[in-house]
């Protein structure tokens, strides 16, 4: 089967823009209190959000953070080589720029330019960096992002590109956030995964992408490789429009199917980097699934907890998974992790405060979304 490298990233999230700052930031690992959205027509009791820093824009902030990060992944891959008839771009976003929508509606903006599907962001990043061979938008929910990611590596083993860049975005708006307080699903100050009094998500904003390509083609043109995709498994709940099956039996057979995907297996793995939104339901049954997958060794096996940083970007949240593993085995070691007050007995699982080297073994990355859509990419070193 083809090897598949990445070759660059690109983030925007709350930490601010760029792959450095936002390594800088994981590496610091705190917990921010969730910022108050400064929007007066926002009328729900917790009108809470992780917002990119910088000054507020009426412009499709979604777009422009999904071409971002984009242009940072294509300049860190150093794509100027590449014709762009072998390009294709694969994004994920739940709600794209659904903003502009709500604004346009109110009067607020004068148009919806720009701005309103999802394919939108897409398209814009393959306009600006000339990619004919596709500009595709998932909107798999929160697991849109690690979809793109295995759908790119299977353009690329198809013939279609040589190159794809992969990832997603979201942005603020109204109606995620009230439907979000109308579930009960945020948390009233931060998040808090896998502790015993989480309370729920944080939504954050902002975009990821990273560059593949066939490890082959990455040496001819003598690119440097972050890591590589080794495996993907994706499987469905079908329990539920939005809640989890709380059994995690689809969750674990999605790891098991990236594992199998990657020529590993359970003992193989030395670093997660769940989903774990900070929901009671998804951390206890992910923690299940994960349990099923890897038995006692859970405990043992380090775990990232990301969201507890970032906040949840949806339908970018795979592809920050997916950043932050590469640039573990790039620069070899895993951050420490927010400290935890107290652990869920029902989440066993092992998240050190301190940096915790890593050199070898393969990285899962999961993702789940509404209407049980669950994705696990398989992640090695680019050595391996």
């Amino acid at each position: 089967m083809t090897e598949i490298a990445i070759t660059g990233l690109g983030v925007v999230c709350r930490l601010g823009r760029g792959v450095e700052t936002f390594w800088a930031g994981v590496r610091a690992g705190a917990t921010a209190v969730a910022d108050r959205v400064p929007d007066p027509d926002l009328k729900v009791p917790l009108p809470l959000y992780y917002l990119v820093p910088g000054p507020a824009s009426d412009t499709a902030p979604a777009t422009r953070y999904t071409v971002d990060a984009g242009l940072e992944a294509c300049a860190d891959a150093g794509l100027g080589s590449v014709p762009g008839a072998r390009i294709a771009v694969v994004m994920g976003s739940s709600v794209g720029d659904a903003r502009q929508v709500e604004l346009a509606r109110a009067g607020q903006v004068p148009t919806v330019a720009d701005a309103s599907p999802p394919f939108v962001l897409a398209s814009a990043l393959a306009a600006r960096i000339g990619a004919g061979a596709g500009a595709v938008n998932l909107s798999n929910a929160c697991a849109g992002s690690g979809y793109a990611i295995a759908m790119g590596a299977e353009m690329i083993r198809a013939g279609e590109a040589d190159v794809v860049v992969a990832g997603g975005a979201e942005a603020y708006s109204r109606v995620t956030v009230a439907a979000f307080n109308q579930m009960g699903a945020l948390a009233p100050d931060r998040p808090r995964p896998f502790a015993r009094d989480r309370a729920g998500v944080v939504l954050g904003e902002g975009a990821g992408a990273v560059v593949l390509e066939s490890a082959a083609h990455a040496r001819a043109r003598g690119a440097r490789m972050y890591a590589r995709l080794a495996g993907t498994g994706w499987s469905c709940d079908a329990a539920h429009p939005t809640a989890p099956d709380p059994t995690g039996a689809q969750a674990g057979r999605a790891m098991r199917a990236a594992l199998e995907e990657a020529g590993a297996g359970p003992d193989d793995v030395t670093l997660i980097v769940p989903h774990a939104t900070g929901t009671r339901l998804n951390d206890s049954t992910e923690a299940a699934a994960m349990g099923a997958v890897f038995g006692a060794r859970l405990g043992a096996i380090v775990l990232h907890n990301l969201k507890a940083v970032v906040g949840h970007l949806a339908g970018g949240a795979g592809v920050l998974g997916a950043v932050l593993a590469a640039l573990c085995f790039h620069r070899g070691s895993v951050p420490g992790n927010p400290a935890t007050a107290a652990m869920d007995p029902a989440c066993p699982v092992h998240l050190p405060s301190e940096a915790t080297e890593l050199r070898a073994g393969v990285a899962l990355v999961n993702a789940y979304a509404f209407g049980g859509n669950n994705i696990s990419l398989a992640l090695t070193g680019a050595s391996s």
